[in-house]
């Protein structure tokens, strides 16, 4: 199947894992897969997926002959916020501070920085889940040209320009 090629490469990209020596294709094959599961129920996609987290199973393929564009980059958004939430717990259990008078050893700003990028994956992910509820219309466009308004008024339209 393509959407394990083509889905994985997206999550490595997005974590910054383009050696993949940090997460296995399995690891992110099954990422991904947790990750469509929590969004399907979530958000009311076009097309209707089954999915199968311990056989591996995505049915049909998004990214095969019509691709799913939005379900492909919802799911592999949140695949990515998965890992790097967990980077981030990893590092908040490393995370200390020791201050003994003068000198001072602080270890914490591994765990802020994991946390930092944890935390924009997860406004992204948020941002784009709006754009697709929206029917990713862009926002704020109005009309701004002069209008009709019909009103009986002895008969005839009375033009409002205002």
């Amino acid at each position: 199947m393509t959407w394990q090629n083509e889905m994985v490469r997206i999550v490595r990209y997005l974590v910054n894992d383009l050696t993949a020596t940090t997460y296995s294709d399995s690891r992110l094959e099954e990422t991904i897969l947790v990750a469509a599961q929590l969004q399907s129920s979530a958000i009311d996609f076009t097309n209707s997926y089954t999915i199968d987290v311990d056989s591996l199973i995505l049915s049909p393929d998004p990214t095969a002959n019509t691709k799913d564009d939005w379900f492909i980059n919802i799911v592999c958004v949140k695949a990515a916020s998965i890992i790097l939430d967990s980077e981030a717990k990893t590092l908040s259990a490393q995370a200390y501070r020791i201050k003994d008078g003068p000198s001072s050893i602080d270890v914490t700003t591994a765990y802020n920085a994991a946390k930092q990028l944890a935390d924009d994956m997860t406004d992204k992910l948020a941002y784009m889940i709006m754009n697709y509820k929206a029917g990713s219309s862009p926002a704020g466009h109005a009309v701004l040209t002069p209008y009709t308004q019909e009103r009986l008024s002895d008969g005839n339209p009375i033009r409002n320009f205002t």
